[in-house]
């Protein structure tokens, strides 16, 4: 039973993600498309899906309370993505390290805060103001 519960997450994301690709020009393997990618994903993940109910073994380790950190952890990185478009780079940034340090590497306020933040700027000076990758940002230097 846990097989078919595991495997089910990878095929439906699979199948939704190449229902949304489906719109998107494939192009070929020469010249290829903005859809190719989300297609060869889709597939992949509908595979690795089906290749979990077929090939795991039945003594695989069940479901416990350590599967609800995964589930935490997806959801905020869902989060982290909208946030991202709605408020820009750093505040959601902020947030999805401070709560990864503190809820699941159960480190102090004062280092998850320091660590949080200066990472989030290191990733800026990186990103926006070294490499130039135009990410909606908040603070312009």
């Amino acid at each position: 039973m846990t097989r078919a519960v595991a495997g089910v997450p990878p095929i439906l994301l699979g199948l939704v993600a190449l229902w949304f690709a489906a719109d998107l020009d494939f192009g070929s393997l020469t010249n290829p498309g903005p859809g190719l990618w989300p297609v060869v994903v889709s597939v992949v993940l509908v595979a690795a899906g089906i290749a979990i109910i077929v090939e795991a073994r039945p003594d695989t380790e069940g479901f416990t309370r350590g599967a609800i950190t995964v589930v935490i952890a997806a959801v905020s990185l869902g989060v982290y993505a909208y946030l991202f478009e709605l408020t820009g780079f750093e505040i959601p940034t902020i947030l999805l390290l401070a709560l990864w340090l503190k809820a699941f590497g159960q480190e102090s306020w004062l280092v998850t805060g320091i660590v949080s933040v200066v990472a989030t700027a290191a990733a800026y000076a990186l990103f926006i103001l070294g490499l130039r990758v135009p990410l909606p940002h908040l603070f312009v230097i």
